[in-house]
Order: C-alpha cells, then structure tokens, then sequence
C-alpha cells in the first residue's frame, strides 16, 4: 500500500509540473499590452513572449511624476524590473512630457524618436524636448531614429515604421496595396505644420495579428497612407490617433484600415471628439470600441459603459489590458470592472 501510495503521489508531481509548464509556456507565448490611463495622453507598454519590453510613450510631466508611477506600476505588474525600448511618438507635453520622473523611477535601455524637434513654438513643446536632450546628455541611453519602413529591433514580434518626421512608407505592407473605394469623392486634408504629423508611428505583426499605433499622425497623413491605394491594409487593433481628437482618425482612412476594435487613450476632457466616436462606431467590421476614459464632449456617443476604464466623474486611474496569441485571438480586459471580453481568431 505505502509503494502505491507514493507511485500515485509522484504521477501527481509530475502531472502537476507537465500542467504547471503548459500553464507557463501558454502564458510566454502572449504578447501582453497595457493601455495606462496618462489622463489623455499616451502611454502604452506592450510586453513580448521574449520578455522584451516597449513603451510608446510616457505621459504628461508634472503632477509629482503621477504618469512616471503609474508607467512602473504597470511595469511592476508586467514583472518587469526595466523597459528596454521608449519610443517617442513625438514632442508635445502629453507624450514626451514624463521622460525625466520616468527615467529616474525605473531604468531605461533605447529611446527611439523621429529626430529634432519641428515645433518651435517659444512653449512647452520645446521646454519637454530640452528635458529630453538633458536626459539623453547623461550617456545612459541609446538612440534611434528609425526611418519609414525600418524593423524595430525588438524580439517577439515584427514592429515596422509607417511614419517618421513627416515621412510615411513608400509601398505597401505585405499583402496591402489595394484600391481605396473610400478615397472617392475626398479631398486631400491641408499639410498639417506641428509635431503631430511627425508623428513617428508603427505596425505590429504577431503572427496574424496586426496591431496600429500612429500616434498622433495628422488626417493629410493618413489620406497619403490610404489613397488611392491602402498601403497598410486591415488592422486587428487600432489605437485610436490623437487620442479620438478630430484632427485625426478619418472616416477615409478608418474604413480603409478596417479594425475589428479600437483601443482609444482618450481623457475625460481630451480627445473623445464627437465626429471621431461616431466614425469609429460606424466603422465596416468593427466589433468594439473601448476607451480609457468616458469623453465629456462625445456625450451620447461614448461606447458602452462595459468598455470604458474610466466613467463619468472623478478619475480612478484605470486602464484597460490586452492578451494576444500568434493565432490572432486576442481579449481585452477592463480594470475597472475586471471583465474581458475575447476576440477569436479569424
């Protein structure tokens, strides 16, 4: 009895252990992105199967380094002890503001940016991109300025450079390139003069998921990457340009780019712009929209509560998770409410 009994408890350990594996390597073979609530900013770290890290963007300075805190605390809970990659989409206050609290919080291997600063407007923009120079002038940190059509050099998935300094891809993606039926009867947008439209944006392949963030890439931009021709072809995930702001994410090209959801990093009064909502609802194939924060101007036309971090009234600073697979199913959690919903792969 005594040797069955201890044959039977070594089948359970080693039951145990095979199903403890399979647990842990389902887990490493995720791509994992937190969406930080940076109070309509930009701040999102995407985490690799290889445990490589990128972060695009850090938020606003100011307020005791409150972005800074809840950048590492996203990191923290990613089990991350640095952040290899800080991609700087560009220099306004909201995105490149938190680079000096977040630095001194937690170490930082490569920043990427899209070069020199283009705004110079005696303002914010160009004291933030000063913080920035400083930070640099320490030695500690590597530099990249990666050119449209660059690979990132990140392990765990394919990133590739749409737009850099106000320059965009000159072909297609993969398998893109198709005739825009939407660009008839549109009218090509007025160049756009700000940081925006330098916006140094990328596209993320993890197996068949394809993942969209521009930054704040400006709406004659986006007509150059949709028409005629559609050079970045339908998109799993969007994350929201400019955070829903309406000099962004134009009904041209947010139907070229088909997103089955988007993921928009709004702020109670900032970004969530009314047009904007009612053109990503209205979107061909769109199965959700989620939103870091109910928008005080998009009213009505706000998602569902189920798929907003943040409701109407005082912020709680939640955020919202996605867990992806190579096989392109992917679920989105709300922290507020701890619920997901999943997305099958198609």
């Amino acid at each position: 009895m005594a040797k069955l009994l201890r044959s039977i408890a070594i089948v359970t350990l080693v039951l145990a252990g095979i199903t403890s594996a399979s647990f842990a390597q389902a887990q490493s073979d995720k791509l994992r992105v937190y969406f930080i609530d940076v109070e309509g900013g930009q701040s999102t770290l995407f985490v690799t199967p290889q445990h490589e890290s990128l972060l695009v963007d850090t938020g606003w300075p100011g307020e005791n380094g409150r972005d800074a805190d809840r950048i590492v605390a996203a990191a923290r809970k990613a089990g991350l002890s640095k952040i290899d990659y800080v991609l700087l989409t560009h220099y306004h206050a909201d995105h490149a503001g938190g680079i000096p609290a977040l630095v001194s919080r937690i170490p930082v291997g490569t920043f990427l940016d899209h070069g020199p600063n283009t705004e110079f407007d005696k303002g914010i923009t160009e004291q933030d991109y000063a913080e920035y120079k400083k930070v640099l002038a320490t030695g500690k940190y590597k530099v990249l300025e990666p050119k449209p059509g660059d690979i990132l050099p990140i392990k765990g998935f394919k990133a590739t450079v749409i737009s850099s300094d106000g320059n965009l891809i000159a072909n297609p993606l993969p398998g893109a390139g198709q005739p825009n039926s939407y660009c008839q009867g549109v009218a090509a947008p007025p160049a756009d003069q700000t940081e925006n439209s330098h916006s140094l944006g990328i596209e993320i392949d993890f197996g068949k998921l394809k993942l969209l963030d521009l930054g704040d890439l400006t709406r004659d931009k986006e007509f150059q990457l949709a028409c005629p021709a559609n050079k970045l072809g339908h998109i799993d995930i969007y994350i929201v340009s400019h955070h829903g702001w309406d000099q962004s994410s134009s009904a041209v090209f947010v139907d070229a780019i088909h997103p089955r959801v988007a993921i928009m990093d709004n702020g109670a009064k900032k970004g969530g712009s009314t047009s904007v909502l009612k053109t990503i609802a209205a979107a061909p194939g769109l199965e959700t929209l989620w939103q870091i924060h109910y928008s005080e101007e998009g009213a009505a036309s706000n998602t569902q509560e189920q798929y907003i971090a943040n409701l109407h009234g005082p912020d709680s600073a939640y955020g919202l998770e996605l867990s992806a697979g190579k096989d392109g199913s992917f679920d989105v959690t709300n922290i507020r409410t701890g619920a997901a919903r999943h997305y099958a792969a198609k």
